[in-house]
């Protein structure tokens, strides 16, 4: 039960990722944090592949060893680089040949068993956790209040009634609702995206691959032979079962259904897999153990990232696109800036959220919107296919690909969509 007698330091509004990692952080700094959860945990998640720059942050926080010590038993999946194919044609990105240093490994998880191995550890630390309870208002008078009531009680009452509120204090909050974007929805932050509406539809899969071609340590990315802004995921774990997804414009997946007798999100799924040539071989006695979801309009922007007594981590601020797996890697960025600034202001230090917060958290996420950007244009697939790319070229391309946007030392994390342009100008040429 939650004590609402009780002020935290930090309430931190949800438990995925950048939550428990912020969690982690604050507590083992002698901070008083609690995180409020809606869900209960075990629960389902997409965006399962990480990227090696995580394991910094994991690291950071004490939590590699725990993510390490069980991965065989959660049957997460060791991970060392990305093939990308199209039309019958292989790119090989291999993470220990990036320019940045740092790890060169990572997994690909199951994002329920992950999120709630970290939350665990977050709680071993110090952190208080309330599930099952949501966040209605905030109020700011200056420090927040915010009033929660529990789901649980919330159902018994009914619709159209609402359950009794709990007021919960504390100094300073960090929104890590992921999708939900809770504090961005209660204080009207929301922007519009700089990405065209696309849609994701996917599926847990026992994959029953044989092909011995087929490398498990790697994410498959396959482009679709002839619609350059529609692509594959194939992310495989070490149990057997894979997610496998498809993204599009929304108008792909109408157009699919306006032909076919598609009654169920399974059978869309299945019939978009049977347009690839690498994916639809590799997966013909693939398994649905987890039924397909389809989820439209997932990316999103705000106005600010931070305001007094509140700042915005991972997907409740800015979430770009699945295409790079970025998200996990700029919830942690994010956890692990604002985890920084709020243990210098505790201790009564000077902190500017501007300079120490949003900017270098933007230079990373700017990095990974032109890579984005560049995808669906088709420039930078065609940079990925291109073989003859000086070595250092790619070494460059592969550290953004392991999540390394932040590195200073890479041309590429610098005047991004400048140098883009012009490598594919090379390429095509």
């Amino acid at each position: 039960m939650i004590n609402s007698n009780q002020e935290y330091d930090v309430i931190i509004i949800g438990a995925g990722p950048s939550g428990a990692l912020a969690a982690s952080l604050l507590v083992q700094n002698n901070l008083r944090v609690l995180v409020v959860e809606k869900q209960h945990f075990p629960r389902f998640s997409i965006g399962e592949s990480l990227l090696p720059q995580s394991m910094t942050y994991l690291e950071q926080a004490n939590l590699l060893s725990a993510v390490e010590d069980c991965a065989e038993k959660l049957g997460f999946q060791y991970k060392n680089g990305a093939v990308f194919s199209s039309s019958n044609q292989e790119s090989i990105f291999d993470f220990s040949q990036k320019l940045s240093d740092g790890p060169e490994y990572t997994y690909q998880v199951k994002r329920a068993e992950f999120d709630q191995l970290l939350a665990q550890k977050a709680q071993e630390f110090g952190a208080d956790f309330a599930f099952g309870y949501a966040v209605n208002s905030i109020e700011f008078t200056p420090q927040p209040i915010l009033n929660v009531s529990n789901q649980e009680a919330q159902n018994q009452k009914g619709a159209g009634k609402v359950a009794d509120e709990l007021k919960l204090r504390c100094k300073f909050v960090l929104d890590a609702s992921g999708f939900a974007r809770v504090l961005p929805r209660l204080l009207d932050l929301d922007l519009p995206s700089d990405f065209p509406v696309r849609s994701s539809v996917f599926a847990h899969i026992s994959d029953n691959i044989t092909d011995s071609s087929f490398d498990r340590n790697k994410i498959l990315i396959e482009s679709h032979p002839e619609l350059q802004d529609v692509w594959y995921w194939l992310i495989p774990f070490s149990d057997g079962t894979a997610s496998v997804g498809c993204v599009a414009q929304p108008q792909f997946f109408d157009n699919i259904r306006s032909i076919g007798a598609f009654e169920s999100t399974d059978s869309l799924l299945l019939n978009c897999i049977e347009q690839t040539p690498r994916l639809s071989s590799l997966l013909t006695q693939a398994d649905i153990i987890r039924p397909a979801q389809q989820i439209t309009g997932y990316s999103s922007n705000v106005k600010q990232l931070y305001g007094e007594h509140y700042a915005l981590l991972g997907n409740a601020g800015e979430f770009l696109d699945p295409i790079f797996s970025s998200g996990v890697t700029i919830a942690f960025k994010s956890a692990s800036l604002a985890s920084d600034c709020l243990l210098k202001q505790f201790n009564h230090h000077p902190v500017c959220w501007e300079t120490e917060f949003a900017q270098p958290l933007k230079t990373g996420v700017d990095t990974f919107k032109a890579f984005v950007h560049s995808w669906y244009q088709g420039q930078l697939q065609q940079i990925i296919q291109f073989q003859e790319a000086p070595q250092n070229v790619r070494e460059m391309i592969c550290s953004v690909l392991a999540g390394y946007a932040w590195d200073k030392q890479n041309p590429y994390n610098q005047s991004t969509q400048k140098r883009l342009d012009v490598l594919g100008e090379l390429c095509a040429s």
